[in-house]
């Protein structure tokens, strides 16, 4: 059965080849528009969107789609527009526990879907103003959303996580590869 990710995240690549290393790539043109909704609800609802997007293109694939979004104090933060919009995330997150949402659709050639999302808590140690702008100068900041990769050298500014690691990366990997089993795609 083919398998397409939806996505060009090469994070989420990466994170896919751990279960298999028979699937595309195919970017989504989904419209990612936030809605007044619970968050949840919102990055399953994107992830959907994206997988739907693709199987358009790809109707006898089974098509992946994921997104993922932190918030803190009730605001959603996304990727930063530039170095001062991440530094101001990154300090906001210091010190403290946000949570990392991510959505996965996964979506048959049949007409089955399977949604679900995760939720994982993550707490910043209390990091210095030196250790920021050696952050902001790796440049990793600025295409992660909450503003840091916790694969990257965002780790050394994190004291812990409650829930799925690789979920934070963008993509919930032993949820995936059941849905996949059961599916019989993998």
């Amino acid at each position: 059965m083919e398998i397409v990710l939806a996505s060009a995240s090469p994070r989420r690549r990466e994170l896919l080849s751990l279960i298999t290393e028979h699937f595309t790539v195919c970017p989504a043109d989904a419209d990612e528009t936030l809605r007044d909704a619970p968050l949840g609800e919102e990055v399953t609802r994107l992830s959907r969107l994206k997988a739907e997007a693709v199987q358009a293109q790809h109707p006898n694939a089974v098509c992946i789609g994921s997104d993922t979004m932190v918030t803190i104090d009730g605001l959603r933060l996304g990727k930063p527009k530039d170095a001062d919009e991440a530094a101001s995330m990154l300090r906001r997150l210091r010190g403290r526990t946000h949570e990392v949402l991510t959505g996965l659709a996964v979506l048959t050639p049949d007409g089955g879907a399977h949604t679900l999302h995760t939720c994982t808590r993550v707490t910043f140690r209390d990091f210095t103003e030196d250790e920021l702008a050696a952050y902001l100068a790796t440049g990793e900041p600025l295409d992660k959303a909450g503003a840091y990769g916790i694969q990257g050298h965002g780790a050394l500014l994190i004291k812990g996580i409650e829930g799925d690691y690789y979920s934070v990366m963008g993509l919930p990997v032993a949820p995936l590869y059941t849905i996949l089993r059961d599916i019989h795609a993998v």
